[in-house]
């Protein structure tokens, strides 16, 4: 059995029904089995109190059942003295033969370190560290560093954490926040980019509220649970926080603002000879009878994007984002082709004013259905966005297209993919002074990269904009990075000529609004 597994089975032993020894989100960071896992947390949530009891666990099993030694590195005496405390209270808890804890003193190169310890019947040990990565040379098992934003030389020590894995060893990284720029915060956007292969747990204290943090502080305390008192003590708490407590509680980085995307970084990645197809329609274009603005819109089509699709390669997969918007702002349909290499390039993108609902279901259509190899889309479904995400959906398939509702939650996991595509040039878009703008409109806010609600810049049109092409580019590399759409198995049936087949030209979307007829029905 698991030290996590153990740790499962004595919650549910306690009798009397008094509550679960672990709080969920302690439970899940303990049960989580990846070798580097790494937390982002409110303060005081007792997610150190609960790796304590993991700690316990593993360094009293025997080495075949798994049991290592743990390493904690604090930074100061006191986070030691705390852990290694916490650490003897489980081995009591779950009656482990250890011995009580000691003091021994550590060379570190030009000085003697005081350590705490505790040994166990299984020959392993839980020892507290101090935070120089020379500590870390020579060991073997767990490394847990705790408050990893407020060390000193985080990214050294976290390298020298990151040797241990070689002969099975673990690392644990456990912290609030303590700035935007800081190592610990630009760990988080790595594994959320997917340029590190961790696991990423997040403790808001909201949610560890919601899962009975302050029920369990009253029950330790031997106060009264009531839902005003609740209500009473997080308010007072935050308070007391004041411009901290979205550091502090909300697991949002301090020194949030300023554009999420560097000019340079932009413009890096530009090229001018990819296209950007606009059309503009004006406001009595909707008013006209649905046959003479299905033609007109179809001979658009024809005239600026057959060209386009037809010199697409056939041979790679083609993705698609749309960010829609039907006055006001600008409908933007991202088309990207994967290249063999994986990186992103962009076939062409195209931007719709003022087009009523019904042209740009038809504009999407006529490009979507001709994508070549097309494997996945994503849309904005907010507000007006929902109809046209919606039969998109239902026409391409619940796999291949996904209308999505861009939340804050949805920002946050998304956005540092598509920056860490731009840091890492994988990606190439229209050299253009307006997509160049609405790029520009991502800023960091509560530590998450948006466009803001109250973002408006004038385009090259002298017309508003609100970031739209930063919207379906993301929605485009959400498309590729994220979505995973099954594979579509047909056998092609032989064509049958016939007077009545529709031309090249014709719009698919026209022709199966349509009766269906065949040949002879009069």
């Amino acid at each position: 059995m698991t030290a996590g597994a153990q740790i499962a089975a004595a919650d549910g032993a306690i009798p009397g029904g008094v509550p679960d020894v672990l709080l969920p989100y302690q439970q899940a960071w303990i049960a989580d089995p990846a070798a580097v896992k790494v937390c982002e947390k409110s303060r005081r949530v007792g997610l150190s109190w609960g790796e304590a009891s993991d700690a316990a666990l593993t360094a009293a099993q025997a080495r075949e059942a798994g049991g290592q030694n743990h390493w904690y590195i604090g930074y100061n005496k006191e986070m030691a003295q705390e852990f290694i405390r916490d650490c003897a209270n489980w081995a009591r808890h779950f009656q482990l033969a250890a011995d009580e804890v000691g003091e021994e003193l550590l060379k570190d190169e030009d000085r003697d370190i005081l350590t705490y310890v505790i040994r166990f019947a299984s020959g392993f040990r839980i020892t507290a560290l101090s935070s120089r990565p020379s500590n870390l040379r020579g060991k073997q098992g767990v490394v847990i560093i705790d408050e990893a934003a407020f060390h000193e030389h985080l990214a050294e020590l976290i390298k020298a954490a990151m040797a241990l894995l070689m002969w099975g060893g673990k690392v644990r990284i456990i912290s609030t926040h303590n700035g935007e720029l800081n190592p610990f915060n630009e760990l988080v956007l790595e594994i959320r980019a997917g340029k590190r292969p961790y696991s990423l747990h997040r403790i808001e204290f909201n949610e560890a509220i919601k899962q009975g943090l302050y029920r369990r502080i009253c029950m330790v305390t031997g106060q009264t649970w009531t839902l005003a008192a609740e209500a009473a003590w997080v308010a007072e708490l935050r308070s007391s926080y004041g411009d901290a407590a979205g550091e502090e509680l909300d697991c949002i980085p301090g020194s949030g603002s300023g554009a999420y995307l560097t000019r340079a970084l932009i413009e890096a990645v530009m090229d001018a000879a990819i296209p950007v197809i606009r059309l503009t329609q004006p406001d009595g274009f909707t008013q006209l009878p649905a046959r003479l603005r299905e033609a007109e819109t179809r001979d658009w089509c024809v005239d600026h994007l057959k060209p386009l699709i037809e010199a697409l390669e056939p041979h790679l997969y083609h993705y698609f984002g749309e960010d829609f918007a039907r006055t006001g702002d600008v409908t933007v349909i991202q088309v990207f082709a994967q290249q063999r290499t994986l990186d992103l390039t962009t076939s062409f993108t195209v931007e719709l004013r003022n087009v009523p609902f019904e042209q740009q279901r038809q504009i999407l259509f006529y490009v979507v259905d001709r994508l070549p190899r097309f494997r996945a889309g994503a849309l904005d479904a907010r507000g007006n966005g929902q109809y046209l995400a919606e039969v998109a959906m239902q026409r391409y398939g619940v796999t291949r297209v996904e209308p999505v509702i861009l939340t804050v939650e949805w920002y946050r996991e998304n956005m540092p993919r598509m920056k860490a595509a731009f840091e890492d040039r994988t990606i190439r878009i229209p050299r253009d002074a307006d997509l160049l703008s609405d790029l520009r409109c991502l800023v960091m806010e509560k530590g998450v990269a948006k466009v803001p609600d109250t973002a408006r810049i004038r385009g090259s049109d002298g017309r508003y904009r609100h970031g739209d092409f930063a919207v379906a580019l993301a929605l485009a590399c959400y498309a590729v990075y994220v979505m995973e759409p099954a594979p579509i198995e047909w056998t092609p049936v032989p064509a049958k000529s016939s007077r009545w087949d529709k031309s090249a030209d014709a719009d698919d979307d026209l022709v199966a609004d349509l009766p269906d007829m065949q040949a002879g029905a009069w």
